[in-house]
């Protein structure tokens, strides 16, 4: 069995469908995506329909980030709508179907909304791993770290965990195009949306994916990405 994470998509669906076929899913394949899946990229619509379509299968756990929550929170009020847009919600209503007939926010399908308010989780774990959108109070089992913390903040202050399992996660984007693994730690948001890539990790083995917008793609393994290898060159691009 591969459990493999994937980082912030945002709208991406190039990058998606190009990583998905490098991964070649398999039967007991389990993917763990960790948020952002809307907002900034062109595309959201579609990204939300190939991650519905996955979750039916049984394949796929998905994390909830915090684009997700300012996206539900935008039918709240006019301020949080507005809030919303500013970070990225234009683009995500700009990918849906319009309507003379409708709002903004009319012309997402309710199966969109339903997903992300019941499919999406706010962590998950494993054996040897976890997985958040943002970052965790490292004294704080899982079950009692705020929303706040998991969804919002920054990889920067990360420590070693209590629960002595390895941390993946997203949300901190690493404009270089290159996952950061403090060994205990690893975030794997490679800003797709500007001009990098978006990555998969398989957990167990170290793999990892890389493909962009543009449909090139790379791979690499996660214990190249340790500090001292950070300014090698480590992918040839295909």
């Amino acid at each position: 069995m591969r459990i493999i994470a994937i980082a912030d998509i945002h709208g991406c669906s190039m990058a998606w469908d190009t990583l998905m076929s490098m991964i070649q899913l398999q039967a007991d394949d389990l993917i763990i995506t960790l948020g952002d899946y809307v907002d900034r990229g062109p595309d959201s619509n579609g990204v939300l329909e190939r991650l519905i379509t996955l979750h039916k299968t049984g394949q796929l756990v998905a994390l909830r980030g915090n684009h997700e929550i300012l996206m539900l929170e935008a039918r709240n009020s006019p301020k949080q709508f507005d809030a919303w847009c500013k970070w990225g919600g234009y683009e995500t209503l700009a990918s849906y179907p319009t309507s003379q007939t409708t709002t903004d926010l009319e012309n997402i399908p309710s199966h969109h909304w339903e997903f992300l308010e019941k499919s999406c989780v706010d962590y998950w774990e494993t054996e040897n791993h976890f997985f958040v959108h943002g970052n965790v109070d490292a004294q704080l089992p899982l079950n009692e770290q705020s929303s706040q913390q998991l969804l919002t903040s920054k990889f920067y202050s990360a420590k070693p965990h209590i629960s002595g399992k390895t941390m993946i996660c997203g949300h901190t984007r690493q404009t270089n195009g290159k996952p950061l693994n403090l060994g205990y730690a690893i975030c794997i948001d490679t800003w797709v949306y500007g001009n990098g890539w978006l990555t998969g990790l398989e957990v167990n083995s170290g793999q990892i994916w890389q493909a962009n917008q543009m449909g090139h793609s790379r791979t690499a393994s996660i214990n190249q990405f340790k500090p001292s290898n950070s300014s090698k060159r480590l992918f040839p691009i295909s």
